[in-house]
């Protein structure tokens, strides 16, 4: 992976970090390439059973596009004619999006500075958000002239309501670390130097926990938000049956018989 995203992964937890602090982990093109690589190898490793997503530095998680790379970009495109600089979007920003809401595993982002734009987006994909108290949230998109991507216009209004989205989203502006809460933003807010630990002490959970039921569970929630109630009885039922056949839910029955804490194994 390039130096402008680490990758490592200890004990079944892949911890991914937007390494540009200087730049408030904005993203150019390298990170971008190396965020969609990271999280790639994240979902299809085996080994790994869930995905910590955080980033350098105290200021940001991450301000989204680079917009100084950017305007150079679209300076060439009017040059050229070529319009490729937007195709970001298609290239960088929907497959780190699908490969993080797809992920058969979850996936915590830990929020420990400003989240715009993109840097929003994200972490609104991530399963569990905990963010320090100093953190912000903006969409900022309209802001620069430019509509929504990294799937919030799917993931905001369903996070906090269609109406509240189109508020934010015409209006952008800093929503602080207790409104994100507020709104279910945030799924935890802890004090800033406090972050680190907790997210890892809550992602190393989620590793040693039950990944079939977790995959399962995700996709339930995901199913249930666009079907009727009808196909999503039958959707549980499929995945109940996935879940139910699983060496952890046989572990954990044992466990719970025997009055002993369950060791899984993630299968």
């Amino acid at each position: 992976m390039a130096d402008t995203v680490l990758y490592e992964v200890s004990d079944g937890l892949a911890t991914i970090t937007l390494n540009r602090p200087e730049a408030m982990n904005a993203l150019n093109v390298a990170a971008k390439v190396a965020l969609r690589d990271a999280v790639r190898a994240a979902a299809d490793d085996d080994a790994v059973r869930a995905v910590l997503l955080t980033a350098a530095g105290e200021r940001a998680f991450c301000v989204g596009q680079d917009l100084k790379e950017h305007i150079g970009l679209l300076a060439a495109d009017r040059e050229n004619g070529s319009g490729q600089t937007m195709s970001t979007v298609r290239e960088h920003y929907n497959p780190i999006v699908r490969t993080i809401t797809d992920a058969p595993k979850p996936v915590v982002a830990a929020v420990n500075g400003v989240a715009a734009g993109a840097g929003f987006g994200f972490a609104l994909a991530a399963d569990y958000r905990i963010v320090a108290e100093t953190a912000k949230f903006n969409t900022s998109f309209a802001g620069v002239a430019l509509t929504a991507d990294s799937g919030v216009s799917w993931t905001l209004p369903r996070v906090i309501g269609p109406s509240r989205a189109t508020d934010l989203l015409l209006f952008p502006r800093n929503i602080s670390a207790q409104e994100a809460y507020e709104l279910g933003i945030a799924n935890r807010v802890v004090p800033a130097d406090e972050l680190r630990a907790e997210a890892e002490k809550v992602a190393r959970g989620l590793a040693q926990g039950p990944t079939v039921a977790f995959a399962a569970l995700k996709e339930s929630v995901a199913f249930g938000m666009s079907h009727s109630l009808e196909e999503t009885l039958e959707k549980e039922d499929e995945l109940q049956s996935r879940a139910g056949s699983s060496e952890d839910h046989g572990i954990a029955v044992r466990a719970f018989v025997n009055k002993e804490e369950p060791r899984y194994t993630g299968r």
